[in-house]
C-alpha cells in the first residue's frame, strides 16, 4: 500500500493506525470493535404519519413561518424558475412557498452584543432600514415581540420582566434578528416526497440534484451577505448538523452560518501548513487517496474520498477549481461540486447522523486553500479511553467506508437519482487534480 510514513498503516493483527496529516489526530480502527453499516431501512420504532399541507411538524415547517425570527431572504419557485425574495413584509409570508429560507438563529453562538461591545459594531444601513420598516409595521412588530418573548422565556426571564420591557429595550434586544451574524438556511420539507413513516424525514440526500444545487447556492449568498454587512467578520463558519446525535435541535434540514472575528485554530493550522507546502492538499489528501484506492467518486469539478485520521468516519469532497472561495466558483463548478456532495448524502441515507463542515480560504488570507466539505458520520461516541490517551477509536476504516458508499452510488445512479459523476474504478484519479495552488489571491 502507498503510505504516508508513520501516518497510515496496517498492523499484523489487522489494526489500522492513522494520523491525520493536518490535525495530527491519532486514530485506530481495531478488528472486532463492531463497524456499523450505513442504515437505509426504517427503524423498528417508525410509525405511520398523517401528511399535512402545509407541514406543521416542527417550528421550521411551512405552517410556522412566524415561529422563527424575521426572514432575511427566501428562495421561491415560480413557473419553473427560482427567484430570491429579500426582506419580505411580514404580511406576505404566506403568499409564497419558501423552498429555502434564511432566518436568524434564535440563540446566537456569537451574539450581536459580542460584536457591539468588542468591535463597536452597528447594524449596516441596509439592515437598520429593514429593522425600522418591520418594527413600524403592526404585523411585523407583533411577530418580533412574540418571537422575542419566546426567547426571553426560554432564557429564564419571568413574565413580569418580559412585560416590563420598554420600546427601546425591544429594539435593542431584537436587533440580533436583523443584524446578527448567526443564521439558518432552512429547507422546505420536513418529510421527503412520498413519506409514509415518521422516519421518512427529508435529508440533504433526499433533495433532487437541482434542489441541492439551489440549497448550496442560496447558502453561499447568505455567506456573502454576512460579510458585506459586518466588516469585522474575518471568517464565517458554515455547517450542517443532521439529526440529534450530530447536534440538531430539529430533525428538519437546515444549515447554519456563524460569523467570527478570527479564523479559528483549524483554519489557522491549515493556512500555516499550506504556506510551508503549497501542494499539500494534493500530496497528502487527493494523491494519497488515489494511490490508496480511497477515491470513490469524481467528476470534472470535484473529487470525493474517504479521509484518514478523523474521530468519526469522514468523507471529503474537494473542489478542483482554481477558485478558492465558495462565492468565486462558477455556476458550472458549483453544480459539479454540489453533484458529489449531494451524491454522498444520498448514498448515506437519511437515518445516519452527520455533520457537514465547509472549509475555504479566509477572505483576508493569501494562503491557497481549496474549497472543500467534510461529511462526518456520527456513528461512534468517543469515551474515556479517547479522552485519556487522545487516541480515537473509529470503528469504520477508510477502506470500509469506501466500500459502503460505492454500491449505494451505483444503485442510485442506476435508479436515476444521481448523475454526472464517475464511481470507483471509473474515476481518472489524475495526480494533482486540485488546481487551488494556481489561484491568484
Amino acid at each position: 500500500m502507498y503510505g504516508l510514513p508513520g501516518m497510515y498503516y496496517t498492523m499484523p493483527d489487522g489494526t489500522i493506525k492513522q494520523v491525520n496529516p493536518f490535525t495530527k489526530t491519532e486514530v485506530w480502527t481495531v478488528p472486532g470493535r463492531g463497524k456499523k453499516p450505513l442504515v437505509n431501512k426504517p427503524p423498528a420504532t417508525a410509525g405511520n404519519i398523517e401528511l399535512h399541507d402545509p407541514e406543521d411538524y416542527c417550528n421550521f415547517c411551512g405552517a410556522h413561518y412566524l415561529n422563527v425570527p424575521p426572514e432575511k431572504a427566501r428562495l421561491v419557485l415560480r413557473d419553473g424558475r427560482y427567484e430570491v425574495l429579500e426582506n419580505i413584509d411580514t404580511r406576505d409570508y404566506f403568499s409564497t412557498v419558501a423552498e429555502f429560507r434564511r432566518v436568524p438563529n434564535l440563540f446566537e453562538i456569537v451574539t450581536v452584543d459580542y460584536w457591539r461591545l468588542n468591535h463597536g459594531y452597528n447594524l449596516s444601513d441596509k439592515n437598520q432600514e429593514w429593522m425600522d420598516r418591520i418594527l413600524e409595521s403592526p404585523q411585523g412588530s407583533e411577530h418580533v415581540r412574540r418571537v422575542l418573548d419566546l426567547k426571553l422565556r426560554l432564557s429564564g426571564k419571568s413574565e413580569e420582566e418580559i412585560a416590563a420591557l420598554s420600546d427601546d429595550d425591544i429594539r435593542h434586544l431584537s436587533s440580533a434578528f436583523f443584524g446578527g451574524g448567526h443564521e439558518l438556511v432552512i429547507s422546505r420539507r420536513h418529510y421527503r416526497d412520498g413519506a409514509t413513516l415518521s422516519s421518512d424525514i427529508c435529508s440533504a440526500g433526499c433533495l433532487s440534484p437541482e434542489e441541492h444545487y439551489r440549497y448550496l447556492s442560496f447558502t453561499i449568498s447568505a455567506l456573502v451577505d454576512i460579510y458585506e454587512n459586518n466588516r469585522y467578520a474575518r471568517y464565517v463558519s458554515v455547517f450542517q448538523n443532521w439529526l440529534a446525535p450530530a447536534g440538531a435541535s430539529f430533525d428538519h434540514l437546515h444549515t447554519q452560518l456563524v460569523a467570527l472575528d478570527e479564523w479559528g485554530s483549524s483554519v489557522d493550522n491549515e493556512v500555516e501548513l499550506v504556506r510551508k507546502s503549497p501542494n499539500i492538499y494534493n500530496e497528502l489528501i487527493v494523491n494519497f487517496a488515489a494511490y490508496s484506492n480511497l477515491i470513490f467518486a469524481e467528476n470534472d469539478y470535484a473529487v470525493a474520498l474517504a479521509e484518514i485520521g478523523h474521530r468519526y468516519p469522514t468523507i471529503g469532497i474537494y473542489s478542483k477549481s482554481v477558485n478558492l472561495r465558495p462565492w468565486d466558483l462558477t455556476e458550472e463548478e458549483l453544480r459539479g461540486f454540489s453533484t458529489l456532495v449531494h451524491a454522498c448524502h444520498a448514498a448515506m441515507g437519511n437515518q445516519v447522523a452527520c455533520n457537514e463542515e465547509w472549509y475555504y480560504a479566509p477572505r483576508d488570507a493569501l494562503a491557497h486553500i481549496p474549497c472543500h466539505i467534510l461529511i462526518k458520520l456520527r456513528t461512534n461516541n468517543p469515551a474515556g479511553f479517547e479522552g485519556g490517551t487522545k487516541i480515537y477509536i473509529n470503528p469504520i476504516s477508510p477502506t470500509d467506508l469506501r466500500d459502503m458508499f460505492v454500491p449505494r452510488l451505483y444503485e442510485l445512479r442506476d435508479q436515476g437519482a444521481i448523475s454526472g459523476l464517475k464511481i470507483a474504478e471509473e474515476c481518472p484519479c489524475q495526480p494533482n487534480s486540485l488546481k487551488y495552488y494556481l489561484a491568484r489571491t
